[in-house]
């Protein structure tokens, strides 16, 4: 199996919206579902809480190196955390859509 769930966070929808489209506009991702966090992390040597909203892109791997590179490019945040897990299990079904709905450049 090829499908990735690739996560990044963002400090509000609007931000997120902005990545989501242009991610499923290019085909990088068959989908992007955003959901509100809090978030609690060292940064600058201080701890910080705040809200932010977490996208996850469904995916493949083919379309990893290009949806990352818009990611960073898109990104508001000086260090994005962006990572990728890879999907253990999914339906057929599910995944064939996944496929067809992205396409590496």
């Amino acid at each position: 199996m090829d499908m990735l769930a690739v996560f990044t966070t963002v400090a509000d929808q609007v931000q997120a919206d902005a990545l989501a489209l242009a991610a499923v506009e290019q085909r990088l991702a068959a989908c992007v579902q955003t959901e509100s966090i809090g978030s609690t992390y060292r940064w600058q040597d201080e701890v910080v809480r705040e809200s932010e909203i977490r996208l996850m892109f469904k995916t493949t791997r083919a379309c990893y190196p290009a949806l990352e590179a818009l990611l960073r490019a898109g990104h508001p945040y000086d260090l994005p955390a962006i990572y990728a897990l890879p999907v253990v299990n999914a339906s057929a079904a599910y995944e064939s859509w996944v496929d067809a709905e992205t396409q590496a450049p």
